[in-house]
């Protein structure tokens, strides 16, 4: 008797949950299907699990095709289970290709291709499932693929681009439903569109998407123009329709709470906010294309009332930015933007009050935890948060609350929030451009 075992949430159960289930009995006599725990799928990062874990399993058992269904409640349990029901094959989608090879040792794993021949109307039927699409320029799907399988009750369905022969290679490399250089055949059937094409392209495509009646989520910057960025959102208002800016930081848990407990003078009277970005690019676009996660933070930590923004950059013997500090002058407190693409930026945020400070290292716009030194202690104190991939999967979920509530109450970023740091953005830009003598080094 050859043992076949697989994996899954099956929250939201249909066509293609059935359809690897069948795929799965095919290839052995017995199949064993684990359905993941409640606290399994929070400890992985898996959000929104709509259905409890009585129905995902009464679901795989109506099917019929399970013989055996466990659940599976903690990281590194398939191994156990492989071992203790004497399993043959493992299977998994390919979605996680390579993810699982180390299990070979135990069993033969096989790694099953998405189905792609599910309409999207059929999954409509069932449940509601939010149709993604994306507009790209690039053969990367900037993660959003991944991390939506985080995410029930969303799903990325379609890929559009100019160039025909690209979209076809996209689509085969993610398994998507379907591709197509036609705009108007992309928009159909499609409840978001997730705009990633190079920042010149990215208002017309998200005003297009827009004008068809579609949710957008954007690559930030979306736009470096306050007036474009305001005729966005004043559509998306006008439309009932959601303009989200890729500003993963905004959706995460750890920047809300550092602002709570730094207005509760967790570490005394604010004096400075530090933000570092080390980066690769070497021009004014570039530079000006990271600072959206500086600002946002400066902004929220010590508000909107700024004196003045003053900067300080520096140019190589080709004319090219290599580092730029910008300064934002409050009354009796300030905020440092530093960036560059010398070896000696890191990245790196610190706040600085009259009774500590707050340390986020390396990659702090994915802050998963920050360090407090408060008071008369001698040690950081540690708070943690969770954060699992890219940060694309929270910013999915807070999407598609938004989205099923109808409203913006819930919204992370306010869209005057994206406004204004659109503006500061603009301004910077504008000052490069034109005020500065660009001092060689």
């Amino acid at each position: 008797m050859i043992k076949v075992i697989t994996y899954g949430t099956f929250d939201l159960f249909h066509q293609g949950h059935y359809n690897i289930l069948k795929r799965a009995k095919e290839l052995g006599d017995y199949l064993i299907v684990g359905v993941t725990g409640d606290i399994y799928d929070l400890e992985r990062g898996k959000l929104n699990v709509r259905d409890s874990l009585l129905t995902r399993i009464e679901n795989v058992r109506k099917t019929g095709l399970a013989d055996k269904i466990i659940v599976e409640e903690y990281m590194g349990q398939k191994i156990s289970d492989v071992v203790k029901y004497d399993v043959d094959i493992l299977v998994v989608g390919s979605d996680w290709y390579g993810k699982f090879d180390y299990l070979n040792r135990y069993c033969n794993v096989v790694y099953l291709e998405r189905t792609k021949n599910i309409s999207s109307t059929q999954l409509r039927e069932q449940q509601k499932i939010y149709n993604i699409g994306i507009i790209s320029d690039a053969m990367d799907d900037g993660s959003i693929v991944l991390e939506s399988k985080y995410v029930s009750g969303i799903h990325v369905e379609s890929v559009f681009m100019e160039d025909e022969i690209r979209a076809e290679k996209f689509s085969e490399a993610y398994e998507l439903a379907s591709s197509t250089n036609k705009l108007e055949e992309f928009f159909k059937d499609l409840d978001i569109v997730y705009v990633r094409t190079n920042l010149e392209d990215r208002y017309e495509y998200s005003r297009l998407a827009l004008e068809n009646g579609k949710h957008v989520i954007c690559e930030n910057p979306s736009t470096l123009s306050s007036d474009k960025m305001k005729d966005l959102l004043d559509l998306a208002s006008e439309k009932e329709l959601l303009f989200i800016d890729n500003v993963t930081l905004a959706y995460l848990r750890a920047l809300p709470q550092l602002t709570w407990l730094l207005n509760r003078e967790l570490i005394g009277t604010l004096l400075k906010v530090h933000c570092s970005v080390s980066v690769e690019y070497t021009n004014q676009y570039g530079m000006v294309d990271h600072l959206t996660n500086s600002i946002l933070v400066l902004l929220r930590i010590l508000g909107n009332n700024y004196n003045d923004i003053k900067m300080n950059p520096v140019f190589n013997k080709e004319n090219e930015l290599i580092y730029n500090q910008i300064t934002f002058i409050y009354d009796n407190r300030i905020g440092i933007i530093e960036i560059g693409c010398s070896p000696g930026t890191r990245n790196h945020m610190e706040i600085q009050g009259t009774n500590g400070r707050v340390d986020v290292p390396d990659e702090w716009w994915n802050m998963g935890y920050f360090k407090a030194l408060e008071g008369d202690s001698s040690k950081l104190k540690r708070y943690s948060f969770n954060f699992e991939g890219t940060g694309m999967r929270y910013l999915l979920h807070e999407s598609l609350l938004m989205i099923m509530q109808g409203s913006e109450e819930s919204k992370k970023l306010q869209p005057e929030e994206v406004y204004n740091i659109v503006r500061i953005q603009e301004g910077i830009l504008k000052k490069l451009n034109e005020d500065y003598t660009h001092e060689k080094i």
